[in-house]
């Protein structure tokens, strides 16, 4: 499979080649939640579907902290790729590895026993209880496979392939939805089939491409590259990884929060949320990715030590995430109710409506969040971890705290909460730019990290 160079040729062909597969591979992620959604609110009926649109933030949550570890690795693996340095690559793919491995052996086993708890403390509702606790339980088991696709897909995609990872999650995401379709409406297994099908689907995404991995790269087979235990760049790897995972589950945990106070307001407003959530997160998911395709085009140039390149792919990525959003943003804005009627039976008529005032405000802001993505992406290509921590931080610190302070307290009740999300945005985004201005030295602190080593 080609290979793309982020550090030659046009910036901005090269940016949408390489994001394109990116953007398709998380559509299709997305889908083992949009028809877990779908089947579970048409078959099931609305309690199920607020059951399982809860869950799923919860386990977003969890798995967040995964993923940002193995994003944050992505990071040093591409700024490797970027500086020719092979053995490095194969050093920190392996310190890398063992290293989240154990982090998500860990997380299992603390939180799993823990479960009955953190329900109760997300303040969910007596008569979903049971609903929510069967689901979580059975796709809980899937975080390992999670970890091996995500690992492996960061790993490849650092290399410039980011065709593989979708192939293996094209192959799972119609695995997916033929097991939801059999499990929940002809084997009438309710949520716990839902789930059960996610799982078996993530367990042929993550087995898969590590079988891949493991034949293909020659990089992880080279016994020329010997791996040895490097203390100091197991400790930078941590402290890198760290800071990335972090941010991840600070978002997250900041959208769990929201989910809570959101369950306050009972089965109907959870309802609207969980199927509002979905159309949002596909919506600006391209964003998201080519955010992310971003940071790997800077890694790599920061590795190449390319300042002036990245500086121009800058300007272009912001530019193209603009307009992606904009126009996005019309459109949910326009058809928000009859999005909401793909997820929703048409008799809930106050369902559809919740979701699509929520739709309205939040949806019409996307620019925001599109320019936020960038912001980490950036920050986490040159190194910096620490000030998209502290970007994500900002954002949700703002919609959490507006959103306890104002919803249960004032008339706007809800809507409060709707408001605070790109209020969020815009605030994070503000102090994002002023950063990135202030790098008054950044073209003499641009270094592969094979010098500060």
């Amino acid at each position: 499979m080609k290979k793309i160079d982020l550090t030659e040729g046009s910036i901005w062909q090269k940016l949408i080649r390489f994001s394109l597969p990116m953007i398709a591979g998380n559509l299709l992620q997305q889908i083992y939640n949009i028809v877990d959604t779908l089947i579970v609110g048409k078959y099931l009926g609305a309690d199920a579907l607020a059951a399982v649109g809860s869950a799923y933030t919860l386990m977003t949550f969890i798995t967040s902290i995964i993923i940002g570890l193995c994003m944050g690795s992505g990071a040093f693996f591409s700024a490797d790729y970027g500086a020719a340095d092979e053995k490095k690559l194969r050093e920190d793919a392996g310190l890398s590895f063992w290293f989240i491995l154990g982090v998500s052996l860990v997380i299992y086993l603390i939180i799993y026993p823990g479960m009955p708890l953190i329900l109760q403390l997300l303040q969910t509702p007596e008569e979903l209880m049971e609903l929510m606790r069967e689901y979580v339980s059975v796709v809980f088991v899937g975080i390992i496979f999670l970890f091996l696709y995500n690992f492996f897909s960061y790993l490849l995609r650092a290399m410039g392939n980011s065709i593989i990872p979708l192939i293996f999650l094209a192959a799972a995401s119609v695995l997916n939805i033929v097991l939801d379709l059999w499990f929940v409406i002809g084997l009438k297994l309710g949520v716990s089939g839902a789930a059960a099908a996610t799982v078996i689907a993530q367990a042929v995404a993550g087995v898969g491409i590590t079988v891949y991995s493991a034949v293909k790269l020659t990089v992880l087979r080279e016994d020329k590259y010997s791996i040895g235990w490097n203390g100091e760049r197991f400790k930078q790897i941590v402290l890198n990884d760290v800071s990335t995972g972090i941010q991840q589950s600070v978002m997250n945990f900041g959208i769990l929060m929201i989910q809570g106070l959101v369950n306050s307001f009972g089965t109907t407003i959870m309802a609207a949320f969980a199927a509002a959530v979905k159309i949002d997160t596909i919506a600006y998911m391209p964003a998201q990715e080519f955010g992310n395709a971003y940071s790997l085009f800077v890694s790599q140039n920061y590795g190449a030590k390319k300042e002036e390149r990245i500086r121009k792919g800058t300007g272009i990525s912001f530019l193209t995430s603009f307009i992606f959003c904009a126009v996005i943003s019309i459109i949910v804005f326009i058809f928000a109710g009859n999005l909401m009627e793909i997820f929703v039976k048409e008799k809930e008529i106050r369902i559809i409506a919740e979701g699509a005032g929520y739709l309205r405000i939040e949806g019409a802001m996307y620019v925001g969040i599109g320019i936020l993505f960038l912001w980490y992406g950036y920050f986490r290509g040159v190194n910096k971890p620490y000030i998209s921590l502290l970007l994500t931080v900002i954002s949700l610190g703002i919609r959490v705290a507006l959103s306890y302070a104002l919803a249960p307290n004032t008339p706007l009740g809800v809507t409060a909460i709707w408001w605070s999300i790109p209020i969020g945005w815009a605030i994070a985004d503000i102090v994002g730019y002023i950063l990135y201005r202030n790098q008054r030295n950044f073209p003499t602190s641009v270094r592969s990290r094979s010098e500060i080593r």
